[in-house]
């Protein structure tokens, strides 16, 4: 597997990037308890590997008008 530069070094798999997901729900619990159908959707792309986290967070911002 070759390294992907928009992840950090241990969130370079699937598994890493859905335990890094954790712990920030763990830290910002209104990440997980308010997360709607959109953010949870957007949540499973990063953990797939489809956006970087700071992609996630535009998108997230963007939606609620926090831009």
């Amino acid at each position: 597997m070759a390294y992907d530069s928009r992840f950090g070094p241990s969130a370079q798999t699937p598994q890493q990037r859905a335990n890094v997901l954790r712990q920030l729900q763990l830290v910002y619990p209104k990440l997980h308890t308010r997360a709607t159908a959109y953010a949870q959707q957007l949540y499973a792309r990063y953990v797939a590997g489809e956006l970087s986290w700071p992609d996630v967070r535009r998108a997230l911002d963007d939606a609620t008008g926090n831009a």
